[in-house]
């Protein structure tokens, strides 16, 4: 009897290991993107990168591509999974911010641009931009761009100097002249519109605006021009340009249809560049 039970628990022991290598092989599997199947997995912001996605799923669907979206609530995560291989692509960012890291920028390329979407200063007290005080409270995001963009917005509408040369990349110890004697509080992007309680102007990514339901024309402040070089970009894995699901996507998103649902939708929120 014990030598019988035995034998039962060593085969239930080795099904068991089977079944474990089964379905840890799956998760593995099912962990990276399959670039030779049908499928097209891209990560994205939900407002308006989601949105714009969600629109051209049909348009994909006929030529046989299944879009599956992926949505993220901040900035990092995206890239980390396009280069882990659980995307084939992601659309959330701008040029400046892919190259604001060395491991994204070997490894990632962009693949074609889309839209802009302005950056804008916010406030729940004000609104006007001459009624923000003397030693007012501003927030901005606290990544290297979009907090270098935050500032030169600012200095494009005469409130703040920035040193010669400081570039994209600008931070608060570049202001050399700063008449109102602004303080500036970085925080993470996608917590902007909910500080605009504590601080008494926030600049935000036109996203982040967007999703909080702002409407960048009418709400801000003071807002960038059509003319700004933060396109948003679809990125890839370098030598994934070309691949047939890439170029099908870029033919959907950079289609008439997106163009004008973009008019029609974002009122200058979002400005397509194509």
């Amino acid at each position: 009897m014990k030598r019988r039970f035995l034998s039962s628990f060593s085969s239930g022991l080795l099904i068991a290991v089977v079944l474990l290598m089964v379905i840890t092989h799956a998760a593995v599997a099912g962990g990276n993107a399959d670039k030779s199947g049908n499928t097209l997995i891209v990560g994205a912001t939900p407002v308006p990168h989601a949105e714009l996605l969600n629109l051209v799923k049909d348009d994909l669907a006929k030529q046989g591509i299944t879009l599956r979206v992926v949505e993220f609530t901040d900035y990092v995560q995206p890239n980390s999974a396009l280069i882990s291989g659980d995307l084939h692509a992601n659309f959330f960012q701008h040029i400046p911010y892919l190259g604001s890291n060395a491991d994204w920028a070997n490894r990632l390329v962009s693949a074609f641009g889309v839209h802009i979407e302005p950056f804008g200063l916010y406030s729940s007290k004000i609104k006007n931009i001459a009624e923000l005080p003397n030693g007012a409270t501003i927030a901005i995001p606290n990544d290297p761009t979009n907090g270098g963009r935050a500032l030169l917005l600012l200095q494009s509408k005469g409130l703040i100097t920035l040193r010669d040369g400081a570039g994209l990349n600008a931070t608060s110890r570049d202001i050399t002249s700063n008449p109102k004697n602004f303080r500036f509080r970085e925080l993470e992007a996608a917590l902007l519109p909910r500080s605009l309680n504590d601080v008494d102007a926030a600049a935000i990514n036109g996203n982040f605006a967007l999703q909080a339901g702002f409407n960048p024309i009418n709400d801000a402040l003071i807002i960038e021009g059509a003319d700004s070089p933060y396109v948003n970009i679809v990125v890839v894995q370098k030598g994934s340009e070309q691949e047939p699901k890439i170029i099908a996507l870029k033919n959907a998103l950079l289609s008439q249809k997106v163009k004008d649902y973009i008019n029609n939708t974002y009122s200058g929120g979002v400005v397509s560049i194509f």
